[in-house]
């Protein structure tokens, strides 16, 4: 049989105002059009969708079938028609990522470009939190996808790998800790360091670690980013503790050498984590299938 969206549409209408004068009006159409366009449809259909009475139209219990049917059709056309609308460009798609300080600051920016590119109808907004926390959002619901350190216990989420980064110290190439192949955080912290704003996820962990080794550290500057910690190592303000991917970069152009950390914490299993695949929108899936290569 024929049928067009309208027909359903309007059929969802009668049957949700239980009256064909109010589900004519929210077309808006004549009420003669709309009567003649639901009888047409139950014509063709073989089917009487409705019983008339004098207080309203209700649904017979084929009608009731048919209105399910109806409404799966409409929501998978609405899918459609958004899709249509992200593939011109017509509608902006905003993407949340909960992700660690070093995930949002060494290993995000290379990667996502091309994602980017090929997606201009998405826009990325990036909240950092220590792991536990990008866990604890994701559960939540209050972002679409996570990057976290994936020696954390991941219950409520799907969990994929993504990538490995691992904590260095960084420090002028003459410091007395440079000739040093290997180090533990404890061998630095008689040393005054050079940090990031104490509100920054990373930075609360290397307070922690210290505090932990009940010594306490001792910071002598805070600096907004990784290069500009860079830029006072290397003018012998102090020691920092940064991701290889960083101080590799800024001995590349500084004077500063950096030295792996022993400690089994140094080392981060990035991984990806979001409530399940159901649960992502198109765009997430993308991108999610993008960060983990599947």
């Amino acid at each position: 049989m024929h049928f067009d969206l309208q027909d359903l549409r309007l059929l969802a209408a009668v049957a949700a105002t239980g009256s064909l004068s109010k589900a004519a009006a929210t077309f808006p159409v004549a009420v003669s059009a709309a009567s003649t366009r639901l009888r047409l449809f139950e014509e063709r259909s073989g089917l009487t969708l409705f019983t008339r009475k004098s207080d309203g139209m209700q649904l017979t219990p084929g009608g009731h079938l048919v209105l399910e049917a109806a409404r799966s059709v409409l929501a998978e056309a609405q899918k459609l028609q958004e899709t249509l609308k992200d593939l011109v460009g017509q509608r902006r798609i905003t993407l949340h990522l909960a992700v660690s300080t070093v995930t949002n600051n060494t290993l995000l920016p290379a990667v996502l470009g091309p994602f980017l590119s090929n997606y201009p109808e998405v826009d990325l907004q990036l909240v950092e939190h220590r792991s536990v926390d990008v866990l604890r959002v994701v559960r939540a619901g209050e972002c679409e996808i996570g990057v976290y350190d994936g020696s954390l216990i991941n219950e409520g989420v799907v969990s994929l790998p993504f990538s490995t980064e691992r904590l260095v110290l960084l420090m002028s190439a003459d410091h007395p800790l440079a000739a040093r192949e290997q180090l533990h955080l404890r061998d630095a912290l008689d040393y005054a360091f050079v940090c990031l704003p104490a509100e920054r996820a990373m930075q609360r962990f290397i307070e922690e670690l210290a505090l932990n080794l009940g010594m306490p550290l001792k910071i002598r500057v805070r600096a907004p980013s990784f290069e500009a910690i860079a830029q006072l190592v290397a003018q012998r303000a102090g020691i920092a503790m940064l991701p290889e991917t960083a101080a590799h970069r800024a001995a590349q152009e500084l004077s500063v050498r950096w030295v792996p950390l022993e400690e089994k914490w140094a080392t981060l299993e990035m991984r990806l984590c979001f409530r399940g695949w159901d649960a992502l929108s198109s765009h997430g899936r993308q991108l999610v299938s993008y960060l983990s290569g599947q």
